[in-house]
């Protein structure tokens, strides 16, 4: 199988790599090395790769510039999307699309599955929607999914925020009302390993099970790196931040059960698991942080 992957030098594309680079001929591209959004780089690069699987795991992230930002954000969320499903559809090739939770508002109080209706509070969500549609509408054979509070060793995530400060000994302040699924990239990774395997195509939650606070999110990560320290609560009405998010958006898994893939394990197993195995301190080779 010839897989490509675009945004290959974010923290899911490092991951993916890295599983599927194990057993198939995968080719990473980084947003330097392929804009979405140009046409003709998509379709010139799809033509001469002629990909089995195309995997997007690019996208602009940046949740509270994307309020000031929002025609980049739809550049590179909706249009590109659109670009290298057209692409994906005219080739033949799956086509995997990372989405978010952030589609949804967060009213609902109880983890969200796929068939719940969407409504995106903020620029980020709504743009990552639009890409979404656009998938559906161009390309058939697509797996469209959404997943949620993403960690790994590398890049900027509340893990290594969390890590970082306790680190520097900064008062940690995290916020107890809002929920949510972490999730690790290499479990997320392997998830979309064995989706493209099969034509079960749709759209798909894929977080790691079970749903917690940021809070508590937050002093399990300190708990297992060994601080012995707890965050400070406090509340979302506390920090003034360009984008509203979505109080409850903790996803359930319903359609990978239906479709008999694997339960995704526990977020506090994955979470230890991290720490303990992968988890990389800057100013360490390999392993946890110091426990002092």
């Amino acid at each position: 199988m010839n897989i490509l992957i675009t945004g290959a030098g974010g923290q899911l594309g490092r991951d993916l790599l890295r599983v599927l680079g194990q057993t198939y001929a995968c080719t990473p591209l980084t947003r330097q090395e392929l804009d979405i959004c140009d046409i003709r780089a998509v379709q010139k690069t799809v033509n001469e790769l002629k990909p089995d699987v195309v995997i997007n795991a690019a996208g602009y992230s940046k949740v509270d510039q994307a309020e000031e930002n929002s025609a980049e954000a739809y550049r590179i969320n909706a249009l590109g999307v659109s670009q290298l499903a057209i692409a994906a559809e005219e080739a033949g090739a799956k086509l995997v699309h990372v989405s978010t939770d952030y589609v949804f508002d967060g009213t609902k109080g109880e983890p969200y599955g796929e068939t719940d209706r969407t409504n995106p509070l903020n620029i980020y969500g709504k743009s990552k929607l639009l890409g979404e549609q656009f998938v559906r509408a161009v390309c058939p054979r697509h797996f469209i999914v959404r997943t949620s509070w993403l960690y790994s060793n590398c890049g900027n995530n509340f893990v290594t925020k969390i890590l970082s400060q306790a680190e520097n000994q900064q008062d940690i302040k995290v916020v107890d009302d809002q929920f949510g699924s972490p999730t690790y990239t290499l479990d997320l990774a392997e998830c979309i390993g064995r989706l493209i395997t099969t034509e079960r195509y749709g759209t798909y939650h894929v977080s790691n099970s079970g749903c917690c606070s940021r809070y508590d999110f937050a002093k399990e990560i300190l708990q297992n790196a060994g601080y012995d320290l707890l965050p400070t609560r406090t509340k979302s009405a506390d920090f003034v931040l360009p984008a509203p998010r979505p109080q409850h958006s903790a996803l359930s898994h319903h359609v990978l059960e239906i479709n008999g893939f694997p339960h995704m394990r526990n977020w506090k197993t994955a979470l230890e698991d991290f720490l303990s195995t992968d988890w990389v301190h800057p100013d360490l080779s390999r392993g946890g942080i110091p426990h002092e």
